[in-house]
């Protein structure tokens, strides 16, 4: 009774050498991880922050891609963008957790490219291709969190003197404060309101669309694609881009980097979470949207619940819908924001100092005001952003979630070449990375024939 068995005792021995593996590894971090990706979360936050991240106002453009292909394709690609990405995030969270197994827990997507592809890709691919995305990401929220404001400003003056650009600069104002949640972790509860601001606008999309698919104010419901041949064509691979940036997340390493170790499971939760949100919203706001306008359905699903100025649906209706993407978008911009401040604060920040001395809050404050400002200049400056970020999204998303994810898991867990799990994610790989191609060239053919319209700080 004296002694343990030597079993126990190994046990023991060995959990005090992951306990101060884990200590001294806390230690050595960077600023960036140390302060903005703090490991402190449970299943459920992470779910929180997956559904602000994925579950966004850019949903609200899926009857636009309808528009591009139709109801049976358009539901086809609905459906095949939602189980290839499920698919992909949970391999990626694999492939995260078995490196974390082995005492290598990687904090964000580069960590990862470092230590499976190599330095290079880490630092000359996936790192500039998400901060791209990332950044591009909070452009497109401050412009479209503008143009609601403004939506709202016309519903009650029509003849209002205000520009596009002023809203944008009010809503920019809005994501200064927000900027200055010290971390990751910190926007718990913000993410929390975000998915039910979500479900709720989502809710309003829908019934707003059905009610007026079932009144006379409602456009004459014609579901036949326009255009030519060329047209059409490349009006396919607009809306598999539109789709593909809708589906997309690129910070999956930094979400699951907010989970408290040990993190086996958790990310699957988080997933089941925010997929069960996605489902409810994107399914419903695609098919009732499409349903109501047919090839008619807008850029953004609510500018159709006006017909030249006039509403369809009460004014209170419209404004409330508004006032729930709005707040969203704050949050969804805040979100994407954060490995901008990650790698702000893991190069101006001191990891050997307080998080909250003055040492480390001025340079946060002044860093991260500045990046909200540039992000609010660009916003006002090229009202046309939309355009632009299909091109990102092209380059971006189509790689981050579709193509490295599979790759990460073939290279990690080396499946056997004659095992289904091999052929699928090379067959996944192969298929996204020429759709991500095509995409862009129709990305940036629409980009060539807007070109006309284009003016800095216009009022659209």
């Amino acid at each position: 009774m004296g002694t343990l068995p030597p079993r126990s005792a190994a046990v023991h021995e060995g959990q005090d050498h992951v306990k101060v593996s884990q200590e001294r590894q806390q230690k050595e971090l960077d600023a960036g991880a140390l302060f903005v990706l703090k490991s402190k979360g449970s299943w459920l936050h992470c779910g929180y922050h997956l559904s602000t991240s994925i579950v966004a106002p850019p949903l609200l453009s899926l009857p636009f891609a309808f528009t591009f292909l139709g109801w049976a394709a358009g539901i086809f690609c609905l459906v095949i963008g939602a189980l290839v990405t499920f698919y992909s995030y949970n391999l990626l969270s694999l492939v995260l957790e078995h490196h974390a197994q082995l005492g290598r827990r990687h904090l964000r997507f580069r960590d990862m490219a470092n230590d499976i592809l190599g330095p290079r890709w880490g630092r000359y691919y996936v790192g500039p291709i998400q901060f791209m995305v990332c950044y591009g990401a909070v452009i497109a929220c401050t412009l479209l969190g503008g143009q609601c404001m403004k939506a709202i400003y016309l519903l009650s003056d029509p003849n209002g003197s205000m520009k596009l650009y002023e809203f944008v600069i009010i809503f920019g104002v809005l994501m200064l404060i927000l900027a200055q949640i010290p971390s990751f972790h910190s926007l718990r509860h913000i993410n929390l309101i975000s998915l039910i601001l979500c479900l709720a606008y989502s809710a309003c999309a829908t019934a707003g669309s059905i009610h007026i698919g079932n009144s006379s104010k409602g456009p004459k419901k014609d579901y036949s694609v326009k255009g030519d041949t060329e047209s059409r064509i490349f009006g396919i691979f607009n809306a598999i881009a539109i789709i593909a940036t809708t589906y997309g997340n690129g910070i999956i390493p930094e979400i699951q980097a907010t989970i408290a170790p040990p993190v086996k499971g958790k990310m699957f939760k988080g997933l089941c979470v925010c997929y069960t949100v996605l489902t409810v919203t994107f399914f419903s706001v695609a098919i009732s949207g499409y349903w109501a306008f047919g090839n008619e359905s807008e850029g953004l699903l609510l500018s159709n619940f006006l017909d030249d100025g006039r509403p369809l649906v009460p004014k209170w209706f419209i404004l409330m819908t508004n006032i729930f993407t709005i707040f969203q978008l704050s949050a969804v911009g805040v979100v994407y924001l954060q490995p901008t401040n990650e790698v702000l604060e893991r190069t101006l920040a001191d990891p050997s100092s307080k998080e909250f001395s003055a040492r480390n809050v001025i340079p946060r404050v002044v860093s991260r005001s500045l990046s909200v400002v540039i992000a609010t200049t660009i916003a006002a400056m090229l009202p046309f952003f939309g355009d632009i970020n299909s091109v990102i999204g092209a380059f971006g998303f189509m790689p981050l979630d579709f193509i490295l994810p599979v790759v990460f898991f073939n290279l990690t867990f080396k499946p056997s070449k004659r095992s289904p799990i091999f052929w699928l994610n090379i067959t996944i790989a192969v298929v996204f990375s020429a759709l991500g191609v095509i995409a862009a060239v129709a990305a940036v053919r629409q980009i060539a024939l807007d070109a006309k319209t284009y003016r800095l700080f216009a009022n659209v």
